[in-house]
Order: structure tokens, then C-alpha cells, then sequence
């Protein structure tokens, strides 16, 4: 079972993070705390109406902190399964992702986190706050290794 993430016990790696909740200020903060050098925003649709959180001010904010941002738009979830989550249905999200992950774009970008992982402490961005709601967990879990969910403020 992967780690909450404890300030000070950093190690480099993986970790997750959801912005649900949160401020652009809270995921940065989160973000540097931990040591994380590069963000990988595995969203389908990098576009938020909650401020900071589209792809370009994002990836702006992030590079004025020294954190590289990448954007693998075939990790992020189809959208029937971003429905199912919208409707409670999280095991059918589950479901429809995995089957997602076995196209070839997904599996190509699967391996371009897998380096990405291997240069530098990585972060895997998504919306929900909870890792356990959300797809980004199982990206975490196919990429393998020591895996850290930060919460942010």
C-alpha cells in the first residue's frame, strides 16, 4: 500500500497529487516541499475552470518554481470513465481505464513517465483529491516502485 507523503521523510520518486480543494499556491507549495522536480499533469483535458489549473498557466507557474511540466494527455481517463467517477462509479472507472491503458498512446506515454521517473522525483497531477478516487493511482501502480500521495492545502 503506498505512503501518505510526511514532510522531511523525502526520498525521490513518485508521488501523486489531486487539486481538488485546493489553491494553485497549496499544489506549488506541496509540490517543492517535497522535492518533486518535474509534474506530470495526466489529465485527458487540461483545462480547468477552477483558476491556475489549465495546462499553460499551470506549466508557467510551476517553471517560475523550477518544476518542469509535461502534459501525457493518453493517461488521463476516456470519458465514460470520467462519467462513471462523476456518478459514484468508481470500479467502472477502474475497469474502463485499465482497458484504456492497453492502446498503444497510452502504453507510449506509460513509458515516457516510466523515464521521466527514472531522471527525476516525478509528481503525477490529476483533479481529485483523493489518490483513491481516481485513476491516477493506477498509473502510479503501473509504473511501480515506492509511490507518495501528497495533499494539498
Amino acid at each position: 500500500m503506498p505512503d501518505l507523503f510526511t514532510p522531511g521523510l523525502f526520498t525521490p520518486g513518485l508521488f501523486t497529487i489531486g487539486y481538488e480543494g485546493a489553491t494553485l499556491d497549496g499544489v506549488t507549495g506541496a509540490l517543492t516541499g517535497a522535492g518533486v522536480a518535474h509534474l506530470l499533469d495526466i489529465r485527458a483535458v487540461p483545462q480547468s475552470r477552477k483558476p491556475g489549473f489549465s495546462k499553460t498557466l499551470l506549466g508557467g507557474t510551476l517553471a517560475a518554481s523550477g518544476i518542469r511540466y509535461t502534459h501525457l494527455r493518453a493517461l488521463g481517463t476516456p470519458k465514460p470513465g470520467r462519467d462513471a467517477v462523476r456518478h459514484g462509479d468508481v470500479a467502472a472507472m477502474h475497469r474502463i481505464f485499465r482497458a484504456h491503458m492497453e492502446s498503444p498512446e497510452a502504453q507510449f506515454e506509460l513509458a515516457q513517465a516510466r523515464e521521466a521517473v527514472r531522471e527525476a522525483a516525478c509528481c503525477l497531477l490529476c483533479f481529485e483529491r483523493e489518490h483513491t478516487q481516481c485513476h491516477r493511482a493506477i498509473v502510479a501502480e503501473m509504473l511501480g516502485g515506492t509511490v507518495r500521495h501528497l495533499v494539498a492545502g
